[in-house]
């Protein structure tokens, strides 16, 4: 018999983990969370009597509510709180009528859909965090360790001028030690309770309402606002953003790990394991099925981030549309930060590096993309332009001829009689015209270093 929960592509486009802080029953957990932490801020502030709250808290746990029934009430109700309230109210009923009258007393169903939201985003932010450090260390490693491994840079997909590999994993450690820095400030401004009643005034809480929210935050962990912010959504936008963010520097880094693992360039691979990236048809390929589930997600995610942009102009207090449009989207970008991170974080630890594709790619111009550091060094003594005139007629026969660009600037006498042989050699040695790289890769290092969170 078929069994499979949850969607068939969870594991291809989400992590293990982060999925199941998404999972729908994580996500009633969440809520239930919410309602049994209402009930005891209530209680401590005698706004419900405290006989009621070890009732309430026993019934709120997600394997005793019914998943059809709680489904069936929301496209009923519009929202997944009200059938939530009302099969958990029935629930205590069942133990003690009188603790029943006492279920969400307060609240409304923003409050709680809301709150539950920013309890499962704590726990992803938490495991991105985690996720983010380990990638980072890998990638800092790789960076080390080939600071001075020189490679040539391309630029509109053509090779422009040598780099090093080291430079390489230093832009892509750089920029996620940026994201890193944006989850830090992320997590103070959005991980806010939610909590504000019907209209957003605690009215039904009277002059407790102050108090209740206070210890309801306490309870939960969370930061008490300064008000509630039922329409004003731009901490979950923000967080939209930052996913986003997050998705499309690591689609960044797919693509250049998937460029370079072409076949005819084969200069990097994802790490090999049993089963991973083969045909169902050619028994030699090798598929960068990583990068392609990193690059999926970055081509999702921008949709998504503007479903959330576009939900932010909400009516007056309470919205028609704009805040619904978020339940599905934030847990999807969650969901796609969660994979492709997890994707990246392996192939960085595990990727296989081919120096000796480096090199010969390197040379298979057989020296034309030094011609400006020849260049430079010419333009010292005769001027830049018409340095620039010389190397490039060299540059055309040394293709024309198929000959290497030393062997034509050695037999051309305006070259040679400035630069000796040896002097041009140096000039078109890759590893001597890296510019700042090395430089660079420290810099990227020591930011990783200096960011302790």
């Amino acid at each position: 018999m078929f069994e499979a929960s949850g969607r068939l592509t969870d594991l291809i486009f989400g992590s293990g983990p982060v999925n199941a802080v998404w999972s729908p029953r994580a996500t009633v957990q969440g809520m239930l969370d919410v309602e049994a932490a209402l009930a005891r801020a209530s209680a401590a502030h005698g706004v419900i009597p405290r006989s009621a709250v070890a009732v309430i808290e026993a019934a709120c746990r997600a394997e005793r509510i019914d998943g059809a029934a709680l489904m069936s009430g929301a496209a009923a109700g519009g929202n997944l709180a009200i059938p939530l309230v009302k099969l958990l109210t029935a629930r205590v009923k069942q133990v003690d009528p009188d603790a029943a009258k006492y279920v969400h007393w307060g609240a409304t169903s923003q409050d709680i859909i809301d709150t539950g939201l920013i309890l499962q985003l704590r726990e992803t932010f938490a495991l991105l965090d985690q996720d983010l450090r380990h990638t980072c260390d890998a990638l800092a490693l790789q960076a080390r360790m080939h600071r001075a491994t020189p490679m040539v840079g391309r630029t509109w997909l053509q090779q422009a001028l040598p780099i090093t590999l080291g430079l390489k994993f230093a832009q892509w450690l750089d920029a996620l030690t940026r994201h890193r820095a944006r989850l830090l400030d992320l997590r103070e401004r959005v991980l806010a309770l939610q909590f504000g009643g019907a209209a957003g005034t605690l009215a039904s809480l009277r002059e407790a309402g102050p108090a209740v929210a206070h210890s309801l935050a306490d309870d939960l962990g969370l930061v008490l606002p300064a008000l509630p912010w039922h329409t004003q959504r731009d901490r979950i936008a923000e967080t939209a953003a930052w996913f986003g963010m997050l998705i499309g520097t690591l689609g960044k880094i797919a693509r250049d790990i998937s460029l370079q693992m072409q076949t005819e360039i084969g200069e990097l691979a994802e790490p090999a394991a049993a089963g991973k990236g083969g045909s169902s048809t050619m028994p030699h390929k090798r598929n960068p099925v990583g990068c392609a589930a990193v690059l999926t997600a970055a081509t999702r995610a921008p949709g998504l981030v503007a479903t959330v942009f576009s939900a932010m102009v909400q009516e007056h207090e309470r919205a028609l549309g704009g805040w619904q449009a978020e339940w599905d989207a934030v847990p999807d970008l969650a969901r796609l930060a969660g994979g492709a991170l997890a994707q990246i974080r392996d192939i960085v630890t595990g990727i296989e590096i081919n120096t000796g594709r480096l090199a010969s790619n390197l040379d298979i111009t057989r020296g034309l993309i030094l011609g400006e550091a020849v260049m430079l060094a010419l333009g010292d003594s005769i001027g830049r332009l018409d340095a620039h005139h010389l190397v490039e007629q060299a540059s055309k026969t040394a293709v024309k001829e198929g000959r290497s660009l030393l062997e034509v600037l050695g037999d051309t006498p305006a070259v040679s009689e400035q630069l000796s042989r040896e002097q041009l050699q140096h000039l078109l040695d890759p590893a001597h015209y890296v510019g700042q790289a090395h430089a660079m890769v420290d810099a990227a290092l020591a930011s990783h270093q200096a960011f302790k969170p």
